[in-house]
């Protein structure tokens, strides 16, 4: 996934810090993972994240411990971890993402609007009247911002970057916003929405966005893990424990408040080459 997935996840430019890499190769009963250092939700150094424990739980049915290959997540991940052979699997990445082998996914997520819930803007629509006069967040280069100009919106946005600089900047700054009044409404990647609108002393509300029929960009997205594409036998693997240990899995994501989108999760076919690229997976 994710600093959102802006799935035409988005996600990020942080300061460019040396890599360190839990690599084991060769090394037995090592669950090797490409993640991000500083990423909240998604994983930190300090193991916090959704995907760290995702990870420990896979490892755990391996029979195995899982280590981790820190690396910014921006453009350049793939490349400096999973290709460089200095881990073996992303644990977020889009269901069809051609950089990779992708197994089943494992959840579906959507953009959502995350707004004060005792505020003047509660919105459930791209048509709400209260939009025309709000202040809207969100990430650029990211799907909302499709949406805002096919509704005549653009001129509300406040725009926050997807690339981020981490001594100035993480990326739940837009959430803070929110509930510091900065903004009225932002409308961000689900897990980043659900997980940081839970930190505020604020209550705020997180509501999955409606579809805009004739925008052509889609909001939800399903998200799988991802090996090096010769890599089937791990693939498989991984797609066994994934259906084994199904309700743990949605009991660590309904834990960090991401929203999940109902539905058949369905692997789409290797010949697929058309994906959705988010900095992250370059």
């Amino acid at each position: 996934m994710n600093r959102g997935l802006g799935i035409a996840l988005a996600l990020f430019v942080g300061v460019c810090a040396a890599p360190t890499t839990g690599r084991a190769e060769g090394v037995p009963n090592q669950f090797r993972v490409c993640a991000d250092p500083n990423n909240l939700p998604y994983s930190n150094d300090k193991l916090e994240g959704f995907e760290n424990k995702l990870a420990e739980l896979i490892a755990k049915e391996l029979g195995a411990t899982p280590s981790f290959t820190w690396w910014p997540d921006r453009r350049g991940f793939i490349r400096n971890t999973l290709r460089a052979n200095q881990c073996d699997v992303v644990m977020g990445v889009p269901n069809g993402y051609d950089l990779v082998r992708w197994t089943q996914p494992y959840y579906r997520s959507t953009y959502a609007f995350v707004y004060a819930r005792e505020g003047a803007f509660r919105v459930h629509s791209w048509d709400d009247a209260v939009l025309r006069k709000a202040r809207i967040g969100i990430i650029a280069g990211t799907p909302p911002a499709d949406a805002l100009v096919k509704k005549g919106l653009i001129g509300n946005v406040v725009s926050y970057r997807l690339t981020i600089d981490y001594t100035t900047e993480y990326p739940g700054q837009i959430v803070d916003h929110v509930a510091a009044g900065k903004i009225d409404v932002a409308i961000v990647w689900g897990p980043m929405a659900g997980y940081f609108a839970r930190k505020q002393s604020v209550p705020l509300d997180v509501v999955a966005v409606d579809a805009v029929p004739g925008l052509g960009v889609p909001f939800t997205y399903e998200i799988s893990m991802g090996v090096r594409k010769a890599d089937k036998e791990r693939q498989l693997r991984l797609e066994e424990i994934l259906a084994k240990r199904r309700t743990e899995i949605q009991k660590i994501l309904e834990d960090y408040g991401v929203p999940l989108v109902s539905g058949p999760l369905v692997r789409k076919p290797d010949e697929v080459k058309k994906g959705v690229v988010g900095e992250r997976y370059q």
